[in-house]
């Protein structure tokens, strides 16, 4: 059963991703579909998990490229064009610790400022399990071999190899975090 938050995401992220970046909608798709796995953890915040999830990366889309820095650009064109829920504006923004690539590309203060970091640590630590624990293709992997891949594609010296590098750690412990509460839930 979908919401009509979820269908709203779906459509719009659809709209935004697929005719042109094909393999980041795939991705999308994936990381929604991870997110429905974690429902039974969230309960009322499932799902905007779900949308949050299919629309994380909406900012990749070359139409709404401003800064070049996919998660602030997506969260103002959701914010601004939208008028998307304040909560899933926030964790696009901030999905996956953003704020370790805003500091590398000099925007941490402006994502700070516009999208403060939601407190809610499960649903902060759900989005980057989702994110980080799907392939650019959509299908499941784990996160240190989603962290390889992204050093790999991008380069270690890149902004976003530096990035994830620093913020691998973080990543790491995030999804541990999301691993036990999971296995903690009756079966």
């Amino acid at each position: 059963m979908t919401s009509l938050l979820v269908d709203w995401a779906r459509k719009t992220a659809e709209e935004e991703l697929a005719p042109t970046l094909p393999r980041r909608w795939a991705h999308s798709l994936g990381v929604a579909t991870r997110a429905a796995e974690l429902a039974p953890l969230l309960g009322d915040s499932a799902e905007l998990l779900r949308a949050t999830a299919v629309l994380h990366d909406i900012g990749y889309s070359p139409g709404l490229v401003k800064t070049g820095f996919h998660p602030l650009d997506g969260a103002r064109f959701l914010r601004d064009v939208h008028r998307a829920d304040e909560r899933l504006v926030r964790l696009v923004a901030n999905h996956s610790f953003a704020l370790f690539e805003a500091e590398e590309r000099g925007l941490r203060d402006v994502l700070e400022e516009e999208f403060p970091l939601l407190e809610d640590p499960l649903l902060v630590d759900a989005l980057v399990w989702c994110d980080m624990t799907t392939t650019p293709d959509g299908e499941q992997t784990t996160a240190k071999q989603r962290v390889t891949e992204i050093v790999g594609r991008y380069g270690a010296d890149s902004v976003v190899g530096q990035f994830i590098r620093r913020a691998s750690p973080e990543i790491f412990a995030a999804v541990e975090r999301v691993e036990a509460v999971f296995a903690a839930q009756p079966r």
